[in-house]
């Protein structure tokens, strides 16, 4: 693995200020921090600090806790988890696996873990299974930490664990339901190591800036999805790099609906309110219904988003309020509790952008691309090119076609139109000796050296650059053939390919990312049925969703459209042309003949995709001002 050196963000939000730790904090909006760059630290400090230590950190629903309690509470909960976990070696490893929602408890066990140099695994609320029970036992966490509300998919796996003793799979109750003998959280707790304290010394474990904190998954092209490594100062670089830049204060206050296992929750939201002395409400999980209320109840100033849960809440407020904006920018942007200042995340369509930063009464929407790897990263800033992710400031990111030589920069016609897409869309890469402050994927040696090869860090991404007045701006459009980009997370389209094999009556299915009017992707499936069979919308349906509630399809995985083929066309090493696919998408004007089937929101079957359908929805496009990812 080469060095590591700064990620990109912090060269470009933070670039200089790392010198000595004393320029931490350089606001006097700030609360003043001199710590080492470890979790642990950072929270004692805080805890102590009498600028900050009774002010509110979390608020969920009617809880909260003050930066002192969050310490205390994560000492407990290191005290714990130590305690549970016993010796520590290579054989036996500090790994703590939590498999939950939005809770205060979550980010004791974050906190708990950095107090204990323990690395805390977020396993991701979807998963199902044998991909849950793979997760689990290839993370070698020895400690489970389980919401009551989906502790009914671990009861399923149970037998299939191999490295978690049954007393060492706690419950954490959020439904009100019994939860069987030893196996609840809070009371092991309070039987175990007592009530939060201060009292309760830290432990006395040696954590260094470089131990690893928590490993976040994304999808692997094949077999089990990929631990990301994030150790304390990564962590701690992220929340410094955004909370300088994008100005956030000890007066803001975030708001965590997006799952806080992703990096977009707590690369976005936690780390950059934490580091600035802020705070963060929770929400178990994204309701659109339930936004605008929570954000007017708590005093929300910024928000990390997805592109996907942005237009449901502009479609919710929309209905809410009948359409009638006069009513939405006296009621919703004019609130007197309104206080939302801006929003930082990724896959908002420009119009959206627009209303949501015009109805929320926002400044502004920090468009940003990046990923858990973190060895690119951009921000979208008030002035750059309408449908920019931001200025490339870091001179090794590159695009790069498919012999990787780099591509030239865009060519734009009057009507934004790319005139040479073929020439300069390619591959998102960094070239460089360094990796940023990509460590790696956790055990899985390989797909690291896949991720950064020759000098080349891969980001699986097409994009291309823009040149204006000298200054490269990035432009996210899609992912490559192996991979699929569906509400801000990246999952294998080989996986959903695989899985969709298996329905009785396909011989063959392949899965690619297509055009979504909102934001990222849909997933299409190209499908050849054995034999005589003949494609049944209603029972294809029904069999997607068991895979979903009974099996291990996660539900971003099922498809939205589905094009039935008499063959597919193969390369000479016999793999499917999956580019040929992608190209065509769903075009009626191009598959005029083809049998294609598609489900909106809220369906409970396929139905035909007709050439009306397809102009409905070309309008929608027109109207996101992405209609050119149809017409290329």
């Amino acid at each position: 693995m080469p060095t590591l050196l700064w990620t990109p963000l912090g060269r470009l939000l933070w670039e200089g200020l790392l010198a000595t730790k004393e320029v931490q904090q350089v606001s006097e909006s700030k609360v003043k921090i001199d710590a080492d760059f470890t979790l642990s630290a950072q929270i004692e400090a805080r805890a102590s600090h009498p600028e900050s230590e009774n002010e509110v950190l979390l608020v969920h629903d009617d809880r909260s806790w003050t930066y002192s309690q969050y310490r205390h509470e994560c000492v407990r909960m290191a005290m714990f988890l130590l305690r549970r976990l016993g010796a520590i070696d290579d054989t036996h490893p500090g790994h703590v696996a939590m498999f939950l929602e939005n809770h205060l408890e979550l980010m004791a066990l974050f906190g708990g873990c950095g107090y204990g140099g323990l690395t805390l695994f977020g396993i991701n609320t979807g998963l199902r299974g044998e991909v849950l029970a793979g997760v689990i036992n290839q993370s070698r966490s020895r400690v489970l930490v389980v919401d009551e509300k989906l502790y009914a998919e671990v009861e399923k796996v149970r037998g299939n664990l191999d490295h978690i003793a049954t007393e060492n799979i706690l419950i954490l109750p959020t439904q009100g339901g019994a939860i069987p003998d030893g196996a609840d959280l809070t009371q092991c707790l309070q039987s175990e190591v007592g009530a939060a304290s201060s009292s309760l010394a830290a432990p006395a474990i040696a954590v260094a800036p470089e131990t690893n904190l928590m490993v976040i998954y994304t999808s692997g092209t094949t077999g089990l999805p990929k631990g990301i490594n994030n150790n304390h100062m990564k962590l701690c670089l992220i929340g410094a790099g955004i909370s300088d830049g994008l100005d956030v204060t000890k007066d803001d206050r975030g708001y965590a609906c997006m799952p806080l296992f992703h990096s977009n929750a707590m690369f976005v939201g936690f780390m950059p309110a934490f580091w600035s002395g802020g705070s963060m409400a929770l929400r178990e999980r994204f309701r659109a219904s339930l936004f605008v209320p929570d954000i007017l109840r708590h005093g929300v100033t910024m928000w990390n988003y997805v592109g996907e849960p942005v237009h449901y809440v502009l479609n919710w407020i929309e209905r809410e309020y009948g359409g009638d904006e006069a009513r939405i920018l006296a009621e919703v942007a004019n609130h007197p509790d309104n206080h939302l200042r801006f929003a930082v995340g990724n896959g908002a369509s420009p119009p959206d952008i627009d209303r949501f930063t015009k109805w929320l009464g926002m400044e502004d929407m920090f468009e940003l691309y990046g990923s858990t790897e973190a060895a690119i990263s951009t921000f979208r800033r008030k002035g750059d090119p309408r449908g920019t992710t931001g200025q490339i400031n870091d001179d090794a990111v590159k695009i790069l076609d498919d012999s990787g030589a780099e591509c030239p920069p865009a060519q734009v016609g009057p009507n934004g139109e790319l005139e040479n897409y073929e020439e300069c869309v390619g591959e998102i890469c960094r070239v460089a000796e360094d990796t940023a402050l990509f460590q790696g994927y956790f055990d899985n040696d390989g797909a690291t050296t896949q991720k950064y090869r020759d000098g080349v860090y891969h980001s699986g991404d097409l994009g291309h650059i823009l040149v204006r007045d000298g200054k490269r701006f990035l432009f996210f459009d899609g992912r490559t053939d192996d991979w699929i980009r569906k509400d801000g997370e990246n999952f294998s389209a080989g996986q959903v390919g695989r899985l969709l094999s298996e329905h009785p009556d396909v011989d063959l299915a392949v899965a690619y990312g297509v055009p979504c009017s909102v934001s990222d992707e849909l997933v299409m499936a190209a499908v050849k049925l054995r034999g005589d069979a003949d494609f049944d919308p209603d029972g294809f349906f029904a069999w997607c969703d068991a895979q979903v509630r009974e099996a291990s399809m996660d539900r971003k995985w099922f498809p939205d459209f589905v094009r039935i083929v008499s063959d597919f066309e193969y390369t000479e090493t016999q793999k499917v042309l999956v580019r040929n696919l992608k190209k065509v998408h769903f075009d009626r004007r191009q598959l005029a003949d083809e049998s294609i089937y598609w489900r909106q929101r809220g369906d409970d079957s396929f139905r035909v995709f007709s050439a009306e359908d397809f102009e409905r929805l070309y309008e929608e496009f027109e109207r996101a001002e992405r209609a050119a990812l149809l017409d290329r």
